[in-house]
């Protein structure tokens, strides 16, 4: 900021400022703060960027609330069966081989500790293949677009990105920008690999002089209710007006769905850790009875 501060007191416009100090500012930021600078609304752009962020940090932080205490039930399930595996292998008389609770060869200290090690390798591999999908479009694309056809989970994501390219549209339009440019703004804002892929063919379509409708119609990616919302506004010519309303609905709609992704997180967690308490319990007892029936014999 300091930086871009001297930029700003040598002349500079805001826009280049922003651009000549790296990627610390969003795509869409840039492009919006260019276009209110350029049309001298950028003060109301800059009101409703921060009102955007402000409640995608919201969301954010609503979401990793409701799903860390089932993560760290799991955590704590994954530590309490290898403090079991260590347990059983050191109090099991020398003589006698030592339970394999989980029937993977895992036993005493070196079992407790490939258990924890095979735990590291699947989260730290979980992390690199996401982020190696999300470092392209391709990558995001199958990302989405697999994710988006999960229950719960789809709709999650569709209602979110659907918000935001209402309220990005509305924004852009408000600014003043070409529909082709605030299209491809919108679905840009929509941080959604599936709809930024289909931008260039809305754009293409809406160049050869198909409605905004017939347009979204055919992306296959916006539900009924909205696609009838903006056929009314369109042949009002309000679709900017009516798309701003629409997004504060797509957003509570989506929120709702977090709600609900996170209690089916909760319970899916909460469902794995009892079915691996029971899997032990199981495995412990019947570890016993041939213990006794090798002592009969």
């Amino acid at each position: 900021m300091a930086g871009i501060v001297q930029d700003l007191k040598g002349g500079s416009d805001v826009t280049s400022a922003l651009v000549s100090h790296g990627a610390y500012f969003p795509e869409l930021f840039i492009g919006l703060v260019q276009i209110g600078e350029s049309t001298g609304a950028l003060p109301e752009v800059l009101k409703a960027l921060a009102e955007h962020y402000d409640h995608n940090l919201r969301l954010r932080k609503d979401f990793f609330s409701r799903i860390t205490a089932p993560v760290l039930q799991f955590i704590a399930a994954i530590f309490i069966i290898a403090a079991l595996i260590a347990l059983l292998g050191w109090v099991t008389p020398s003589g006698h081989q030592a339970p394999d609770v989980l029937g993977w060869g895992l036993s005493g200290t070196s079992g407790a500790i490939l258990w924890l090690t095979s735990w590291v390798i699947v989260a730290v591999s979980g992390v690199i293949l996401y982020r190696f999908g999300m470092a392209s479009l391709a990558g995001q694309v199958t990302l989405h677009r697999i994710l988006m056809k999960l229950p719960v989970v789809g709709h999650c994501l569709r209602s979110f990105a659907i918000a935001r390219f209402s309220w990005a549209f509305h924004l852009t339009q408000q600014a003043g920008m070409p529909i082709d440019d605030s299209l491809d703004s919108a679905v840009r804002a929509t941080s959604n690999g599936v709809f930024i892929a289909a931008g260039p063919e809305m754009i293409h379509r809406v160049r050869e002089g198909e409605t905004l409708s017939e347009t979204f119609l055919h992306s296959d990616l916006f539900p009924v209710e909205f696609l009838e919302f903006v056929l009314v506004a369109e042949q009002s010519g309000t679709v900017p007006e009516a798309l701003h309303r629409l997004s504060p609905q797509f957003e509570d709609d989506a929120r709702r769905s977090l709600e609900a992704l996170a209690a089916a997180l909760g319970w899916a967690v909460w469902a794995t850790v009892a079915g691996f308490i029971i899997f032990v319990i199981i495995s412990i007892i019947l570890w016993y009875v041939r213990m006794l029936e090798s002592f009969a014999t």
